[in-house]
């Protein structure tokens, strides 16, 4: 059975959190309550999944320089600011270092419960992703050098007999290593092996 995604509240206020595990709890998330930032940052880590409901004045920290330590740390968790002290530049900042709301309390429990789902659907859209580029890198590793070469020369839209200019080789050998690295990436055409640089940011010209 897959574990329910957690939600993470960070909230100094005993009687808000909680008033949050109650209403999150009851509408089916898994709840962690932190009282500090360091409460959460103790667990923190790339490996930290679900999303963060997260206060924006907390002991010792703000909730953005929390958000900044975060980031830091490689935490993806997606993160929803829930205060009862926001201004525009501090939402505005929250935002742009990629949070997904800025509520300001009080909040309707249904706008609450939204933001979260909000959260918890990006976070699983990241790690997706994330294990299809880790799949893609994977295959990227059994290309040889020449392979590599080849195929980053095809995605970038270089000809097959310049390549083999540059390369001092034949064409028909450069045709023989595009071939092989096609198989290798499971590509069907030359748009499909830019698809692959560009998903890796491999496209740049030195490459």
């Amino acid at each position: 059975m897959t574990a329910r995604p957690t939600v993470h509240v960070v909230d100094d206020d005993a009687s808000m959190r909680r008033s949050l595990a109650r209403l999150l709890g009851g509408a089916g998330h898994e709840v962690a309550l932190h009282a500090t930032a360091e409460e959460l940052l103790a667990v923190a880590g790339p490996a930290l999944t679900g999303c963060i409901l997260l206060d924006l004045r907390l002991p010792g920290a703000t909730g953005l320089e929390l958000q900044d330590r975060l980031a830091a740390l490689g935490c993806r968790a997606p993160v929803v600011f829930l205060t009862g002290h926001g201004d525009v530049p501090a939402s505005v900042r929250a935002m742009k270092a990629g949070a997904v709301d800025f509520l300001q309390k009080p909040v309707a429990a249904d706008v609450l419960l939204a933001a979260v789902l909000s959260a918890l659907e990006r976070g699983a859209a990241g790690r997706r992703e994330e294990a299809d580029l880790d799949a893609l890198r994977a295959l990227v590793a059994t290309l040889s050098d020449r392979q590599r070469e080849v195929w980053l020369r095809v995605a970038r839209g270089d000809l097959n007999k310049q390549i083999a200019h540059d390369l001092g080789l034949v064409e028909r050998t450069v045709k023989l290593h595009r071939a092989k690295a096609m198989a290798k990436l499971r590509a069907r055409s030359t748009a499909d092996l830019a698809r692959i640089a560009e998903r890796l940011g491999l496209t740049g010209p030195s490459d």
